[in-house]
């Protein structure tokens, strides 16, 4: 298992990503002040984002219900964790978009060749509030022992 949302999981026979892109942020807005430099001020963290990107070769790894899955997930609206294969607890995250291209066709018009780019973003404290702390820690050393 490379990674696990919600109950999908990343892995070679479903859809292996090539690439794992992180982004986080903070904010620092700023107050013009007359005369000087404006002022900025820490008020907190901005958005997370994980983008994953991978090819699929429906003949070696998952497919077109692969992405379908993926794309009902997203349907739902609603959140799911983010836990990698060592274990590490990424948080709870909610699908922002899946962009699918197809190529190398078959003579049926099945795709040899699905790229995939899923964009999920953080939304804090729902698992943590419904489970606590602890459970999640747990969760993630029972994961990385596997």
């Amino acid at each position: 298992m490379m990674m696990a949302l919600g109950l999908f999981v990343f892995a070679m026979e479903t859809a292996p990503y090539q690439e794992f892109q992180q982004q986080i942020g903070w904010r620092h807005p700023s107050n013009n002040r007359v005369g000087r430099r404006a002022s900025r001020q820490y008020t907190g963290p901005d958005d997370e984002t994980v983008t994953l990107a991978g090819v699929l070769l429906p003949e070696l790894s998952g497919g077109d219900n692969t992405i379908e899955v993926l794309r009902q997930m997203g349907d739902t609206g609603l959140s799911y964790v983010l836990i990698e294969g060592s274990g590490r607890y990424y948080g709870m995250f909610e699908l922002d978009s899946l962009s699918i291209t197809r190529t190398l066709f078959f003579k049926d018009g099945k795709a040899r060749r699905i790229e995939f780019s899923l964009k999920l973003t953080r939304v804090d404290g729902v698992l943590e509030q419904m489970v606590g702390e602890s459970v999640l820690s747990a969760t993630s050393s029972v994961l990385s022992s596997l």
